[in-house]
This record gives C-alpha cells, structure tokens and sequence, in this order.
C-alpha cells in the first residue's frame, strides 16, 4: 500500500512509519523539518512541506491508498485548520481511508451519556483546549464522505509495546487508566487492513 503519515515525526507518528516500513508498505510523510527523519529507507518518501499548506498537502497525496494522521494540538490550531484541507484533498483525489489519533477526551461519557468525555465529570484533564481540537476534528470527518476512524488513546506515556490492551467502539474501555505511545502506534497501524472501526472512534487503554 501508499501510506502517508502526516505528524511523522511526533511520538506515535514516527512510531507508525517504522511499522509501516517494516510490513513493506511504500510511506510517505510531509514534514516541516526532513532533518528530523532519521531513516533511510528506499519505501520511504519525504516531502518538504506543511499541513496547513493546501498546494502541500495536494502533492503529497498524489498516488495514496490511505491516510494516517498522528498531527497532534500542541497549544496551537494546526489540527483543525489543516483537516478540512485534507478532507477535500482526498475527496478530490478519491482516497477514501483515512485514521487519525484523537484523545479519550471526545469519546462519549458513560456518566453524561450526551455529553463527551472532557464535557464531563469523567474526564481529569483541567484544560479542555486539546479536546476541544480534536472534537472539531470529529465534526468535521463525520460530515465528509470519507471513511474515518479515531484511534482514542487515553493517558499516553512513552513506554513499552505490551501487545495486549483494550479497545471499545465509542468509549474508552471502563477503568482505562493509559497506554504506550508504541502499543498506540500498533494498533493505529493495524487498522489500515480492518474494516471494524470504520466512521467510528476507538477508545483503547490496558
């Protein structure tokens, strides 16, 4: 497959392009800084560029069997202003998949059963910002044609690949308390051959 990994060089980004050379799969990624990708891999492509760049993220998608975004808030809005150009890049390119790292914070509440996580009591973080970004995120994929899965890690600490972990559609599994950033990654990764998750979110946590 054409896999492109936007957020290549964040924690699960880089994680997920090792996986995806591993498994044989042509990557490419488009970063503001190549230097900062220190693989050499005739699978791999690296474009110079930026997200909230429209003619960038274009280029990049030339060619494309699927979409992994592991792009993250950062204090900034990078997140929901660079989506809507992905989405219409791919709907104009026909590339269907796309599966993004969101947060536990917009998986539904089990208390508050309209209300997402971080609208609720549920959620412990103080600052609602991120969640707020990747909530746009949601609304936006919900409304495109594309077909869509957030993968919705809860506490990310570095850590181990276990290889054994808990998902659930929608919310994050009861008592999940956190998860590696390389068991994130492997499970993002496994989902560009499922259908299971397809327009739907993925709460996973041990």
């Amino acid at each position: 497959m054409n896999i492109l990994i936007l957020g290549a060089t964040g924690r699960v980004g880089s994680q997920l392009v090792t996986y995806a050379l591993h498994d044989s799969h042509h990557v490419t990624v488009l970063v503001r800084t190549p230097e900062k990708i220190q693989i050499n891999n005739e699978n791999l492509t690296i474009i110079q560029g930026n997200v909230l760049n429209k003619n960038d993220i274009v280029r990049a998608m030339h060619g494309i069997d699927v979409i992994i975004s592991a792009l993250n808030t950062d204090g900034t809005t990078t997140l929901s202003e660079s989506m809507p150009l992905i989405i219409e890049a791919m709907e104009n390119e026909g590339i269907k998949r796309i599966i993004t790292i969101g947060t536990a914070g917009i998986l539904q509440s089990r208390t508050t059963p309209n209300s997402l996580r971080y609208q609720s009591s549920e959620s412990k973080q103080r600052s609602t910002r991120a969640a707020k970004e990747h909530h746009k995120v949601y609304d936006m994929l919900k409304q495109s044609t594309l077909d869509w899965t957030i993968v919705c890690p809860t506490y990310l600490p570095d850590g181990k690949k276990v290889g054994k972990y808990r998902v659930e559609r929608n919310y994050l599994p009861e008592g999940g308390a956190e998860i590696s950033v390389p068991d994130t990654a492997e499970f993002t990764f496994k989902q560009i051959k499922s259908s299971e998750y397809i327009k739907s979110r993925v709460g996973i946590a041990y």
